[in-house]
């Protein structure tokens, strides 16, 4: 029986179309789809993901096709093809992706045929069918990434032993996407391997050209981006392997060692096992010094709490272990916000056990704003004036913006770290990797000693 969402945490497909397109350099967006369903999305978008902003051609700027009454009758492919020829008159892109939202799909119009029949398009011109009834955020970025892989990046019979492809994290369902990109990319070549992220830091659109000469792809993602995933396996004999956001030392040590194997399988050798070890030694060295700053503090004055995570299914595993093996905080409840399916689910819930604290979080998977409320009145009973009684305290929540309430009401902090967040400001910040891990553990912290 199918449940009602309060407040889902997602955009619709067509907006994570959208904010992949916003990420690439140059690249022009085209909607074909209803009046409002554009700026919806960036009203939408834009504030949940730590204002995103609107890019090189975003925000009020998204060319849109607008249909109306008239179209909807009649058809809108003619509608279409004006719309995609003013916008290549008036707009300088490399690369413009046509997407389609609910409504023209709904009355037949076929966006991928009326691309290919207008005349004297240049080769820098995509269509994807993108319509929200068909999936969420997560869905909309795989299949525009998905596209792109099977016509637009050149196949490379030669692959680099080195090169990786590294993609799953979704800009705008990501918060920090961009900053956790920098890192993965930085910790990558000091194992001595080169990735390519796509939408990172100074990437281009010749970067993702030529991903076709990667030795492997790296799924950062136990769930989204199939679709891509098997596309470069099947159009450019790319494999992949899938593996958890990493937060902190010792996921990032167990990343790096994962990512040195596999590229060692394909192409022995490649990875010399000496240099990882001292890449390795040097960042242990670098961030536990960082640590001892917050080692008397930690005994003084107790700064020991138990943790609630309400996160995506890339944030909520690594958060809760983080909390658990690195912060030495009791990781008492986690509730993954996306909607996934049983085969995922039980991908995910491996990610919860073996910690090495020997503990383990009660694990729920809800994407509706209400939920934690319900799972901890019902998981731990509120003090009803017992004579003894432990109550669930002291508690930090990492979550969103929808949690503000229930903290308030519980009178914890929050730290928000997924989408929606509109109470912070995200520029270069992220949490994955070492300095990822001493970044969220700084912000921990300083919640907890912030009335001090």
């Amino acid at each position: 029986m199918s449940t009602i969402i309060d407040r889902p945490r997602y955009v619709c497909a067509l907006g994570g179309a959208l904010a992949f397109i916003r990420a690439m350099k140059r690249t022009v967006p085209i909607v074909h789809a209803a009046t409002g369903c554009a700026y919806n999305y960036y009203i939408g978008g834009n504030a949940g993901a730590g204002y995103f902003g609107g890019g090189y051609c975003g925000a009020t700027s998204i060319p849109s096709s607008n249909v109306s009454e008239k179209e909807i009758i009649f058809g809108g492919e003619a509608r279409l093809e004006e719309q995609i020829r003013t916008t290549m008159e008036v707009i300088d892109g490399d690369l413009y992706i046509v997407i389609s939202g609910c409504m023209v799909e709904m009355i037949g119009d076929d966006i991928l045929s009326k691309t290919d029949q207008i005349e004297g398009l240049p080769e820098k011109v995509f269509a994807v069918p993108t319509p929200s009834f068909k999936g969420n955020a997560q869905h909309g970025y795989d299949l525009v990434l998905e596209k792109l892989i099977r016509t637009y990046i050149t196949r490379q019979e030669t692959k680099q032993p080195n090169q990786v492809n590294v993609f799953g994290v979704i800009p705008g369902n990501d918060i920090f996407y961009k900053g956790n990109l920098k890192e993965i990319k930085r910790v990558l070549k000091r194992i001595g391997v080169e990735a390519n992220t796509f939408i990172g830091e100074g990437e281009t659109l010749e970067d993702v050209k030529h991903a076709g000469n990667a030795a492997l792809n790296l799924v950062l993602s136990d769930v989204y981006a199939p679709l891509s995933a098997e596309a470069f396996k099947e159009v450019h004999d790319i494999p992949y392997i899938r593996e958890p956001m990493p937060i902190g030392f010792l996921q990032t040590e167990r990343f790096l060692r994962h990512v040195g194997n596999a590229l060692n399988q394909i192409h022995p050798g490649c990875i010399d096992a000496g240099i990882l070890d001292e890449a390795l030694r040097s960042e242990q060295d670098i961030y536990f010094d960082y640590f001892e700053r917050i080692a008397d503090a930690y005994n003084d004055i107790d700064l020991q709490r138990y943790g609630v995570v309400v996160a995506d299914s890339n944030y909520a595993p690594g958060i809760s272990n983080f909390i658990s093996d690195e912060l030495g905080w009791i990781p008492y409840l986690t509730m993954i916000t996306d909607s996934v399916s049983d085969e995922n689910r039980e991908a995910l819930d491996k990610r919860f056990v073996g910690y090495a604290s020997g503990l383990k979080p009660l694990v729920y998977y809800d994407p509706s704003a209400s939920a934690l409320r319900h799972y901890l009145t019902e998981s731990w009973e509120r003090n009803r004036n017992h004579r003894y009684y432990e109550p669930l305290a002291p508690l930090v929540i990492f979550g969103s913006s929808f949690e503000k309430d229930f903290a308030e009401e519980l009178g914890v902090p929050l730290l928000t770290v997924s989408f929606p967040a509109t109470s912070r400001v995200v520029f270069n910040k992220g949490y994955a990797g070492f300095n990822g891990g001493l970044a969220l553990a700084e912000e921990a912290f300083s919640l907890i000693v912030a009335g001090r």
